[in-house]
């Protein structure tokens, strides 16, 4: 909802994708001004820090052509339509790693970048792993990492991991494993 004063006057499209819709906004300002604001819409996504039992956490590197390089990130996808946080989750870890988690714990959500866009991004640990079959997307050419959870936190320090989600994925994570706080929804979550 709107604060007051900010309102949309008019709404133009000017681009829909497979994963994004781009909009031109005309907005009135609380000063009574007119401006301009980009909008991409974006479905939300889900990022999965997965730690087996001797505390060592799988990632995948992949080449982001938007980026122009090769990352190294948390287990992630793109929620479909109507799909619950919870469930991308679940599949995204077991098509990209090959790994089913029986506990799992919310640790946050947020929008990625509000200047621009819409999307939510839904951070998870994973833990107490069962090893299955990795069955990424055709598209997706991935190779898993499996480390130290120290080792990626100093990873993440030395700016070797950049992608913002496995950033704050493990930062949280960590944060929760040596202080026990509790996220703002925590779920304890053991499939069946």
């Amino acid at each position: 909802m709107s604060p007051e004063g900010f309102g949309t006057i008019e709404r133009k499209t000017i681009f829909e994708g497979q994963v994004v819709r781009l909009y031109v906004d005309r907005v009135e300002l609380p000063n009574g001004h007119e401006a301009e604001r980009e909008v991409i819409e974006h479905s939300g996504a889900v990022g999965v820090v997965a730690l087996d039992q001797n505390g060592w956490i799988y990632l995948v590197k992949q080449y982001r052509h938007a980026a122009g390089e090769e990352l190294l990130e948390i287990p992630a996808g793109k929620l479909s339509s109507g799909e619950k946080p919870l469930d991308c989750g679940k599949r995204e870890l077991e098509e990209e790693i090959g790994f089913q988690a029986f506990d799992w714990l919310e640790l946050a959500s947020f929008y990625t970048s509000p200047g621009f866009t819409n999307e939510m991004l839904y951070l998870y640990l994973g833990s107490k792993l069962r090893k299955t079959q990795a069955n990424p997307d055709e598209d997706e050419f991935l190779e898993v990492v499996h480390l130290p959870m120290g080792k990626a936190l100093e990873m993440v320090a030395k700016n070797e991991i950049k992608d913002s989600k496995s950033v704050a994925g493990i930062a949280l994570a960590t944060i929760y494993l040596k202080h026990q706080y509790q996220p703002r929804k925590t779920r304890r979550m053991a499939e069946k």
